[in-house]
């Protein structure tokens, strides 16, 4: 009997390309606890770490052998496990609610609507769909969410004559530069503004020019691929995933007649919709922002069942869609314990103190210039083994609040901000990237390799900012 094909796939090829990159990575990480001095910060008398004191630890000498090899399974019971077993529920129950819409006739619905309305206007619809997802991350600060997206945007894509990767690129990509390009995102600008004592809405005109001018680097970028595919479709960098999506996914409505056809649609944009608000609700809301994934993991639980039973015709395939939707997405949870490890390796070897207790030594009796720039380097570094932008602003801006470095607050929120968020489309430990990558079946290293001429133009502009806010004083 064949084995049934899901909507998300990860081919046999990527999960052992990612998987093993990721394995070097973690035992690079563990190597490094035996390299580097362990040490710790004081403690305030409310418990919070003082980083203003630092020492080394003795008799610390990298971390138990043991626990760097279960790291990818101890991680799920350390600090950061609740955050991760969320994250992993979070995927696996979307990827099964979009395997029940594609299977009802939900995505072809939606799908054929949309591309109906925009099939002479292709490259306008991108445009537009890009800016949003642009917007979700700038102001909202929304990033892991947008997996949600990723199967119906493909889709979209392919069924307008476009591919895979440009719908990834126009929902993750143009997500990730919104997340950096970042205006009033709540886990970098209003939280690094927060600890540092910033007024986040102080020349906020300068984060909107920024993320004016990275959005058209973007639109550059994908206007460019979109030639290349234009001229040759088989030059595609998801050609043959493709040619797999097309069989699999319904890119054109399936109900029986146009009074299913309306029902279905209906649902399911009611459905999206609902979702989306959900989202920016909760973004909006203080006391909901830490609960963002669980309420989304119930909602895509009980109305992605739902909406399954309203439109499908045979209610009893809706369960069966649901359970082979999730095993499809089972090895994204594999990516996401060994990413997370290495930032568990580092806590557990005692390291990190001493990396980031670094800048003071590096930036002291340099010139402004250098020390921006440094500090630039250095949440570089410290973003590819924490992807969390959470951890890192704590961390981060906490340190730099207790230095005197000759850098505005301001200044040092954005170059928190630049270095935090555009790796989160780069880097290998980036779960959301890696899984993302996945979804389309697209190895990680052409990623980068298609991608160099973005984030060098990116790296430049980058540099320009920060150099041209030292200049006018912002």
């Amino acid at each position: 009997m064949e084995k049934q094909k899901t909507l998300i796939n990860i081919s046999q090829k990527t999960f052992i390309t990612v998987t093993v990159f990721l394995l070097v990575l973690l035992v690079f990480s563990i190597a490094l606890t035996f390299i580097i001095p362990a040490g710790t910060f004081g403690t305030n008398p409310d418990g919070t770490a003082n980083y203003a004191e630092y020492s080394l630890l003795d008799g610390v000498k990298g971390i138990p052998i043991w626990k760097g090899v279960l790291a990818p399974f101890l991680v799920f019971a350390s600090g950061d496990g609740l955050t991760l077993i969320m994250l992993s529920l979070f995927l696996l129950i979307i990827s099964a609610a979009f395997q029940v819409m594609n299977d009802a006739g939900g995505i072809g619905a939606l799908v054929g609507s949309v591309s109906e309305r925009f099939k002479n206007r292709r490259q306008l619809m991108t445009a537009v769909i890009s800016l949003l997802f642009m917007c979700f991350g700038a102001f909202l600060g929304l990033f892991e969410e947008m997996l949600t997206m990723l199967p119906i945007i493909t889709v979209l894509c392919l069924a307008v004559g476009y591919d895979s990767f440009t719908g990834f690129l126009i929902c993750i990509i143009s997500c990730g530069f919104g997340f950096a390009s970042a205006v009033t995102n709540p886990f970098t600008v209003l939280l690094a503004c927060q600890i540092i004592g910033a007024n986040p809405m102080e020349h906020i005109w300068y984060r909107l020019i920024i993320f004016i001018v990275m959005y058209l680097l973007l639109q550059g970028f994908i206007a460019l691929y979109l030639r290349r595919i234009g001229k040759n479709p088989e030059s595609s960098y998801t050609y043959e995933h493709d040619l797999r999506i097309r069989e699999t996914a319904s890119l054109e409505s399936s109900p029986a007649d146009a009074a299913d056809m309306k029902k279905t649609k209906t649902v399911y944009a009611v459905f999206l919709i609902i979702s989306l608000v959900l989202i920016a609700v909760c973004s909006f809301t203080e006391a909901l922002r830490g609960y963002t994934v669980p309420i989304l993991i119930a909602y895509f639980l009980i109305f992605g069942i739902l909406a399954g039973m309203l439109c499908a015709a045979d209610k009893k395939t809706v369960l069966k869609s649901f359970l082979s939707g999730f095993a499809g997405a089972l090895p994204t949870i594999v990516f996401i314990g060994l990413s997370a490890s290495i930032k568990y390796v580092f806590d557990e070897g005692h390291i990190m103190p001493t990396i980031a207790n670094s800048i003071n030594t590096l930036a002291q009796g340099k010139n402004i210039f250098l020390i921006a720039f440094i500090v630039y380097a250095i949440v570089l570094v410290l973003e590819f083994f924490i992807s969390s932008s959470t951890a890192k602003a704590i961390l981060v801006m906490g340190l730099l609040s207790t230095l005197n470095l000759g850098l505005s607050d301001q200044l040092s929120v954005l170059i928190y901000t630049f270095a935090d968020g555009y790796t989160n489309v780069l880097f290998p430990t980036s779960p959301v990237l890696l899984i993302s990558l996945s979804m389309i079946e697209m190895d990680y290293f052409r990623w980068v390799k298609r991608s160099a001429p973005l984030f060098a133009a990116n790296l430049v502009l980058v540099i320009l900012f920060i150099l041209l806010g030292i200049i006018i004083g912002y």
